[in-house]
């Protein structure tokens, strides 16, 4: 009776250690960053963010058997996305890096004037821009107008993050990893002024009372 007694106890015991043990990892799981003049807190955490890289990556190493697609992955936030990405495809491909000139004095036009670095002849190529984050979608859709006037056989789109609520141009966006709310988010390529583009886990901003 008395051994009954231990094991029992024992077996409580180990119970609570589980439930202590769970509060804990979702305390450190949860942080708070101090950027500048904001606070974020986690939102996505690296290990989910690599499940759908993965993920995404799965679906090209699919459709894309057989038609060596280039990449083509826009600076400055795509860069840690096109990066774990490509470590993920395994059929043959290519990657260039490119960077868009859409602005008009301090303001953002939303219209692609130049899409500079491309150094890569497109006419004939399968095409994915790696993106990685897509709002109203205005910018993607010029840029699509601009690579279109190159000839590549076809143009598809692969971006970390949409906004749903927030698109507002027509655009078939092929590989999405995370669909996410309106949020002001930063990290894991993403920035805040510059700031915050290497943490691993993507945040979002906390609601000052």
């Amino acid at each position: 009776m008395q051994n009954y007694e231990i094991y029992a106890n024992a077996y409580i015991l180990f119970g609570i250690f589980l439930v202590i043990l769970r509060q804990n990892i979702k305390i450190q799981i949860m942080s708070i960053v101090k950027i500048k003049d904001l606070t974020f807190k986690t939102f996505i955490p690296e290990e989910e963010i690599q499940k759908h890289v993965k993920e995404v990556a799965d679906k090209i190493n699919h459709d894309m058997a057989g038609k060596n697609p280039l990449f083509l992955a826009v600076l400055n936030g795509s860069f840690i996305f096109a990066a774990d990405l490509m470590r993920y495809v395994t059929i043959p491909s290519e990657i260039s890096f490119v960077k868009l000139a859409s602005y008009e004095g301090t303001s953002s036009t939303g219209d692609v004037r130049e899409v500079i670095g491309l150094n890569v002849d497109l006419k004939g190529r399968t095409v994915v821009i790696v993106e990685d984050i897509i709002d109203t979608g205005r910018t993607m859709e010029s840029m699509i107008a601009t690579l279109k006037e190159k000839n590549p056989d076809s143009i598809r789109i692969c971006t970390l993050l949409v906004k749903p609520g927030k698109l507002q141009a027509s655009l078939n966006i092929d590989y999405t990893a995370m669909s996410i709310p309106n949020d002001f988010i930063v990290g894991y390529g993403l920035d805040y002024d510059q700031q915050g583009r290497n943490l691993r886990d993507i945040y979002t901003l906390v609601s000052e009372k």
